[in-house]
This record gives structure tokens, sequence and C-alpha cells, in this order.
């Protein structure tokens, strides 16, 4: 009321009535008789307008009240959109599941084949783009935080990516025959940072920058002498520690930061979008599908028009390698078997052929799982796309189908809302049932493992979920980055 009381309340006082009259109604004797025009001087209208303009330009600078002053809140977060994410992360688990413990297909070029292939490297670049939109969601996701909470924001993201690097690496020191992909998510967090406020179209081009160079330098590192690499992995306290080394990590790993950051940033731009806005969504149906088409269609196109390089003749390695196994069981040694096996026929691997030498443009033209190629990348990313604005669309958008739908795959959004927990209770289930089990022979992987694994995890996630809201791995986690709201 301060603007009110100073200006318009006080205003009125302080300026004589028009025409000289007092504070009664007409007729009473003071204001002009009934039917006559008040007749106001040249000074007295200006003197008039300054002060109601006066009175308009303070009041619309000084609100009544100091809530009013304060940024609109934000828009909370859609349900299609935190529901769609959830089974989005399921799927992308569930598929790491099968590269890691599902069946191989038997044969090659078929449809049988083709459909056997699609989990291998689509899943793991599938969590990464989500692992991209998540980090920009706890930034403020479409209305980007500023000032403090962007710091607080900072923060969290900060001791999640050194919580996952340790992790991640314990879990590869554990000697487990998966490729743990939370160290290498670690190092990407950390290296996201500098850019959590930039604008989807920002980070976008970033994601075809990195796209295209990142493979391009991978490539470029095999042609090199790369002996410096042994020298700092000698002192890089992850590799001394059993893990993957930052080098390991940022440029020669499965997963290297160089190229990956493109999933990354890709994820980062989706965060920065309003799902619930209708073109949003009509937009990302065509993107995904056309990257895709992009990705794939374009290293088909490219392989027949690119000459191949020569491959190498492993003839001689398969024999000695099929000589040394003949008579042995080896479908489920364990780790100490087959550093055995190595130690007592080391000479096979003489038999392998010379590694080529220069830069072979035609192995970017591959769009294999975990190539790493611009084609792969660009059809990985496309397939993400689909998959995320599908299930935000079906899960949030269609009416009562939406509805349905939620409950139908109920399942599998609870492992979704706790993707760490299943991915990391799968990994200790391999390392205890595949790499070292109790009895000395390990289960055989394969469909039954696989569905094994899919069904326990959602039974796991309905009950937990009934009785707890976040996993256990992230209840950890959220506690862990508690501090972060003591930021200034």
């Amino acid at each position: 009321m301060w603007a009110f009381s100073q200006v318009g309340f006080a205003g009125r006082r302080a300026y004589p009535p028009i025409g000289g009259c007092g504070t009664a109604g007409r007729g009473d004797g003071c204001g002009p008789a009934a039917g006559d025009v008040p007749r106001i001087a040249g000074w007295e209208r200006a003197r008039v307008r300054r002060t109601l303009d006066c009175m308009t330009d303070t009041i619309a600078l000084q609100p009544r009240e100091p809530a009013l002053a304060e940024p609109p809140p934000a828009k909370p977060d859609s349900l299609g959109r935190i529901v769609g994410l959830d089974a989005a992360r399921a799927i992308a688990v569930f598929g790491m599941y099968y590269s890691h413990v599902g069946p191989w297909a038997e044969t090659t070029g078929d449809w049988k084949s083709f459909l056997m292939d699609l989990p291998h490297g689509r899943s793991s670049a599938l969590f990464a783009t989500l692992a991209g939109l998540s980090l920009v969601l706890i930034a403020g996701g479409s209305r980007p935080k500023t000032g403090r909470p962007l710091r607080q924001a900072v923060v969290k993201i900060a001791i999640r990516a050194v919580l996952l690097l340790a992790l991640g690496t314990w879990l590869t020191a554990t000697g487990t025959s998966i490729v743990v992909i939370l160290a290498f998510y670690g190092l990407y967090f950390l290296l996201a940072l500098p850019f959590v406020k930039l604008r989807a179209r920002t980070l976008a081009i970033l994601a075809v920058v990195v796209g295209l160079g990142g493979p391009i330098l991978i490539q470029w590192l095999w042609t090199v002498t790369t002996t410096w690499m042994e020298g700092f992995d000698a002192r890089d306290p992850l590799a001394i520690w059993g893990g993957d080394g930052l080098l390991s990590l940022a440029l020669n790993g499965t997963y290297p930061a160089v190229s990956w950051m493109a999933y990354i940033f890709a994820g980062m731009a989706l965060g920065r979008l309003d799902f619930a806005r209708k073109a949003v969504r009509v937009r990302l149906a065509i993107i995904g599908p056309s990257l895709a088409l992009l990705g794939y269609g374009g290293a088909w196109l490219a392989g027949k028009l690119i000459p191949a390089a020569a491959e190498p003749d492993y003839t001689a390695f398969d024999e000695a390698w099929s000589k040394a196994l003949a008579g042995q069981d080896s479908m489920n040694w364990t780790e100490e078997q087959w550093k055995e096996f190595d130690e007592k026929n080391a000479w096979i691997y003489d038999k392998l052929p010379d590694e080529a030498t220069g830069f072979d443009w035609a192995s970017l033209t591959a769009a294999s799982p975990h190539s790493g190629t611009p084609f792969e990348l660009a059809g990985n990313i496309g397939v993400a796309i689909s998959v995320i604005v599908g299930l935000i669309a079906l899960l949030g958008y269609c009416g009562k189908a939406s509805v349905w739908s939620r409950r139908i795959l109920a399942p599998l959004i609870a492992v979704g809302s706790m993707s760490l927990t299943v991915y990391v209770a799968h990994i200790a289930a391999v390392w205890y049932l595949v790499d070292h089990p109790v009895n000395g022979t390990g289960y055989l992987t394969g469909w039954r493992m696989w569905g094994v694994f899919v069904v326990g995890a959602m039974v796991f996630a309905l009950i937990w979920r009934r009785f707890l809201k976040r996993g256990p791995l992230e209840w950890i986690m959220a506690l862990a980055t508690k501090p972060a709201k003591f930021v200034k």
C-alpha cells in the first residue's frame, strides 16, 4: 500500500479540486449546476495530466506488495514428461541387460538378426541421451535457473558426477566382464557443466560439432604413437585403482567422451524444450526418424560409394585359437581361467595380422554398434529422440489412452524411476552368476537370464515404490547432494 499512500491519497490532498469545489456532490452550491459544463483552464489541465502521469509511473514502479516484484513461479513438471522419461530409462536399462546377458544372432543379414542387434549400442546411447536431458532438468529445464539456484544446481551436478565416477571405477575394479558406463557418465557430467545455461539451438549445434569431430579425432589417434598414454596411465589414480583411466574415459575407451558428448549435448538440447507444447512434440517426431534415416541410411549409401579397406586375414589366428581350445568347455570360464589360458598359449597372439597404418576414412562410413562414427551417432540420436518423444506423447498427451498406458506400463515406469539401482544390480548379478560363480561354473547367458533380470527388476521396483519414493541408490545420491543447498 506504500505507493498509494504516498502518491495516490496524498496526491488528492495536495491539490485542490478542479474548479475550487469541495468534496460535496453536485448541486451543493459549489459544483456546477445541473446541465452546466465545468470550465477548466489550460494550465489546470496540464497540472492534472502531470499529476496523473506521476501517479501512474510511481504505481507501476512500486508495487503494492513485495511479492508482486518476484518472478512468476516455474511451471511444474508435466506428468507425461516425468513418466515418459522413466519409461525410456527402463527401456535403455533392459536394452543394456540384453547386450550383456542376452543371446546373439546365429545368422546375419536376415530380419531375426536385425531385431536381435537393435539393443546393441542403441540402448547405451539412449541412456546417455537421457542422462544429458536429466542434467538440464536439474538446471531448470525449459526455464533455466539463474543466480543462486543455478549455482546450487551446478554443485549438485558436480557431486553426482564425482559419485558416478567413484562408483563406476569401483565396479570396474571388481573384475566384472561388463564395461561399466557409470565412470564415463561422471566425466560427461563434469565436461557438461560449463554448458548448462546454453539454449537448445546452441546445444544442438554442439552435438553436431562433437558428432562430426570426435570420431575423426579418435581415428587420428589410431594413426599416431600412443606410448605417452601408457606413461600417463601409470600415474593415473583411476587406472591404478583398477578402473578405466582418464584417457580411456576421454579418448580411447568403449564410450569415449570425445565422441559420446554428442549424446549428452543432444539430450541437453531436448531438456531445454517444452514438451507440453504440441508443436515441439510434432517437430521432434519428425526430427527423430529423419536423423535415424540419415545415420543408418547414409552409412549404407556411403558404404556403397566408398571402397572399404582390405580386411585383415585372421585365418591363421582362428586356426591356432581353435586348436588351443579343442576339447575344453570355455563357455563359462572365469576371468582367472582365461588369464591362465592366455599365459599358457601366448604364442597364439603371434598369429594376429599386422594392424593397418594410416588414416582409414572408410571406417568412418560404418554405423555398426559401438563403431563411434558420425553415422552411428546420428542414427542413435535419432532413435533416442523417437523413443523419448513417443513415450512422452503416449503417457501424457493422448487423453484416456495415456491413463491406460500409465497403468499398463507401471512396472516399466517404476524401473525407470530407479534406473541407477537396477543397472548396478545387474552388474552385481553378472559378477556373481557368470564372472565369479561360487561353484566355479557360471550360468549360461541367453534369453532365460535376460528374462529373469527383466522380471526381477520390475517386481522389485514395483514393491519398492509402494513404500519409498526413490530407489536405494537414488536415495543415497539425493542425500549426498543435500549440501548443495548451502551454496550462496
